[in-house]
C-alpha cells in the first residue's frame, strides 16, 4: 500500500492518487511561507481589523494603528517607500505591479500628497509623492527582517538541504523567466485575473538588474507561479484562479455554497466573487436544493464541466513545454523539491501546515482551521491575504 499523498512512482498527490498540478505545489508553498509570514507580523505590529477589534496600544508610540494586511501589501508597495518617499509613478515602475494605494493610505501605512518642490499648479497624480506613516515605517521594520526569520524556521523544520534544494531548483528557473516580474502574485482584478496581466507597468532599471539569488523564497515561488498563470490565461476563458479554487471543487450534481470555502481553502468572500461571475458567464447555476433542507448550491453546467476537465490538461501541457523550454532536469528537480513540502496538500498530510498555527491572540485562532489552503493564491483587494480573507 502507498503512502498517504504520494502517486505510485512518490509524487505527491490530492489523495485520489492524481498527481498535482505544479501550479498548486508553488501556491501551497507560496501560501503557507505567507501565513506563516503574516501570523508573526500580526503577533508583533499594533494593529487593528474589522472583525477582531484592535490590539493593546502598548508602549508602541502610534497614535494610529494601521489595518492589518498581508505580504503582498510589502511587494508591492512598502519595500519601496524609503525615508524621502516615492513618486506614484516610479513605484509602479519599481513594483512591476499596481498596488492598493487607496488602500495603504486608507488603512494608515502610507500618505499620497504632491510634491512641496513641483511647482506646476496642477501636478498629475502619477508625479504625487508616497510617504510612510509613523505606522508604515513601524511595519517596515517588523516586515523586512521577517523573510529570513521564516526562510530558518523552514530550514530548521524541514532540513537546511532540503530548503537548499528548492531554494537552487527555484533560482535557476527564476533566472531564465522574464526579468520584470513582480515579487509577489499581482492583486486579483475583473474575472479574478490579475491586475498586471491586464496592465503591464514599465519595469525601471533597478528591478531588471535584480538576480534570483538576492531573492526571498516568497518571491521565488511567485514568479514561476504568475508565469505559470499567465500563459495559462493566454489560451483559457477563465483565469488560474478560478479553475483551480472554484472549478476544481464543483459538480454537475451541485455542491452546497457554504461547503465550497472549507473545499477550497478560499474566503466566503472571494467565493461569492468568482461565483458572480462564472454565473453570468454560464459555467455554474445556483439553486435551492430541496433534499438538503433548501441549502443554497452551485452546479456545474455543461460549459463548466468542460472547463473543469480542460483545467488540469491545460497546466500538464504547460508542464511538458517548461520541461522542454527549461530542461526537463531542472523542472523535475523542482517538482520533487516542492512535493517534499506539500504532501498531499491536506492538513493532516501536509509538511507546511506545521507552520501554520496562529498565535492564540491571532485573528486565524479564532476561524475555522484550513483543511487544505488555496490552488491558486487568491490575492484581493481587501488587504492581499493569500486565502482572499
Amino acid at each position: 500500500m502507498r503512502s498517504p499523498g504520494k502517486t505510485k512512482d512518490g509524487r505527491a498527490d490530492d489523495s485520489t492518487g492524481t498527481k498535482l498540478p505544479l501550479a498548486t505545489l508553488l501556491s501551497h508553498a507560496l501560501v503557507a511561507f505567507t501565513i506563516e509570514f503574516d501570523n508573526e507580523v500580526e503577533h508583533q505590529l499594533p494593529h487593528r481589523t474589522t472583525n477582531h477589534g484592535a490590539t493593546p496600544n502598548v508602549a508602541s508610540g502610534l497614535l494610529y494603528r494601521p489595518w492589518l494586511v498581508s505580504l503582498a501589501m510589502w511587494a508591492n508597495c512598502m519595500q519601496f517607500v524609503g525615508e524621502q518617499g516615492i513618486r506614484v509613478n516610479e513605484l509602479e515602475q519599481l513594483a512591476g505591479t499596481p498596488s492598493n494605494l487607496n488602500g495603504m493610505e486608507r488603512w494608515g501605512y502610507i500618505t499620497i500628497a504632491p510634491d512641496p518642490d513641483d511647482k506646476r499648479a496642477k501636478p498629475r497624480r502619477s508625479d504625487w509623492v508616497i510617504r510612510a506613516t509613523p505606522a508604515g515605517r513601524m511595519a517596515q521594520e517588523i516586515w523586512r527582517p521577517l523573510f529570513g526569520v521564516i526562510e530558518q524556521r523552514w530550514a530548521a523544520r524541514f532540513g537546511a538541504a532540503r530548503l537548499a534544494r528548492l531554494r537552487k531548483s527555484l533560482q535557476g528557473l527564476v533566472d531564465k523567466l522574464n526579468a520584470d516580474l513582480p515579487d509577489c502574485l499581482p492583486i486579483l482584478g475583473y474575472g479574478l485575473i490579475g491586475i498586471s496581466l491586464q496592465r503591464k507597468p514599465r519595469i525601471s532599471a533597478t528591478r531588471r538588474n535584480t538576480t534570483a539569488v538576492d531573492l526571498p523564497l516568497s518571491a521565488l515561488l511567485s514568479r514561476p507561479l504568475l508565469t505559470l498563470a499567465t500563459e495559462f490565461e493566454e489560451r483559457m476563458n477563465l483565469s488560474l484562479a478560478i479553475c483551480a479554487n472554484l472549478l476544481r471543487v464543483l459538480d454537475e450534481q451541485g455542491v452546497p455554497i457554504k461547503d465550497i470555502p472549507r473545499l477550497s481553502g478560499v474566503s466566503k468572500e472571494a467565493i461569492s466573487m468568482a461565483l458572480g461571475f462564472l454565473r453570468n458567464r454560464g459555467f455554474v447555476v445556483i439553486e435551492t436544493a430541496q433534499a438538503v433542507g433548501r441549502t443554497k448550491v452551485a452546479r456545474l453546467t455543461p460549459e463548466g464541466k468542460h472547463a473543469k476537465d480542460a483545467y488540469p490538461r491545460l497546466l500538464g501541457k504547460i508542464e511538458e513545454s517548461w520541461s522542454a523550454r527549461f530542461g526537463e532536469d531542472a523542472v523535475r528537480t523542482l517538482r520533487e523539491s516542492l512535493e517534499e513540502l506539500v504532501g498531499e496538500a491536506t492538513a493532516e498530510h501536509s509538511p507546511v501546515f506545521q507552520g501554520l498555527i496562529p498565535y492564540p491572540h491571532g485573528w486565524r485562532a479564532s476561524v475555522r482551521k484550513p483543511e487544505t489552503l488555496p490552488h491558486y493564491p487568491m490575492v484581493l483587494h481587501r488587504g492581499g491575504f493569500p486565502d482572499g480573507s
